[in-house]
């Protein structure tokens, strides 16, 4: 094989998964959750409308992103936000506008989810992130993260809504879950990839959340913050995250 080929399909464009990756990826949840409120709510457009405008961005974004020659920080967490952005306005416009409801929503969400990681596995047969090096594979873990970031969106809703708990306590939940993963992680063999997955599935509805609780009104629960300066804030942290701290490309286990 041609050792230039080799190697354009050998480079990962995805970070490593450090704790930092983590932080980012709940701060751009959380952005996507008062962005995509901001482009559909505060600015009246509605979900259908901030549904079109985000999917535009989402679909730029990730062909920009296969048909790069190597890892970018700031085009992969631009990807991941506009996944983000367009999950929420998506769910919100299944969720109310359509009419199905949170547990429905959800329900749909995670079989879409499940059949995208399972059509995954059987064409190429991985789903880890490490063997993320080809246009298929990237093309792949892209739906994924899109079902994945519109599941949590709805399952955040359920949770604070329909569930009663609110906010706040959604929050505890999701951080609660999250960290009966992290021990997974630190004490267990459970598959790696497998609790890659669920961790990235959860930080998306603890995003949810947390969003709602930084702009929803005080009668809700919520600190009643502008949305697009809440946005504004998280958009600043992720910057300066990614400025401070530069990201590593993943490395492809062989």
């Amino acid at each position: 094989m041609n050792k230039s080929i080799y190697l354009r399909e050998s480079a990962s464009k995805v970070p490593e998964v450090t704790l930092l990756f983590w932080i980012i990826k709940i701060a751009a949840t959380t952005l996507g959750e008062t962005g995509g409120d901001a482009v559909s709510m505060s600015m009246h457009l509605g979900y259908l409308v901030g549904t079109g405008i985000f999917s535009v961005i989402f679909l730029a974004a990730v062909i920009a992103q296969i048909k790069a020659k190597h890892f970018s920080s700031v085009l992969y967490w631009t990807t991941i936000i506009a996944t983000t952005t367009v999950g929420t306005t998506l769910a919100d416009f299944a969720d109310r506008s359509l009419g199905i409801g949170y547990a429905g929503g959800s329900t749909l969400l995670a079989a879409l989810l499940l059949a995208s990681l399972a059509v995954w596995y059987f064409t190429l047969g991985s789903v880890s992130v490490d063997s993320i090096s080809s246009p298929k594979a990237e093309l792949f873990y892209w739906i994924t993260i899109m079902f994945s970031q519109t599941l949590g969106t709805a399952l955040g809703d359920w949770t604070a809504d329909t569930a009663g708990l609110g906010y706040s306590g959604g929050a505890l939940v999701f951080t609660g879950l999250l960290a009966l993963v992290a021990g997974a992680y630190c004490w267990t063999k459970i598959s790696r990839t497998m609790l890659f997955w669920a961790a990235f599935i959860l930080t998306r509805p603890l995003g949810a959340v947390v969003g709602d609780f930084l702009d929803k009104p005080l009668s809700a629960g919520g600190l009643d913050l502008s949305r697009f300066a809440a946005s504004a804030i998280l958009l600043a942290f992720i910057a300066g995250c990614i400025y401070i701290f530069p990201q590593k490309a993943s490395q492809k286990a062989h």
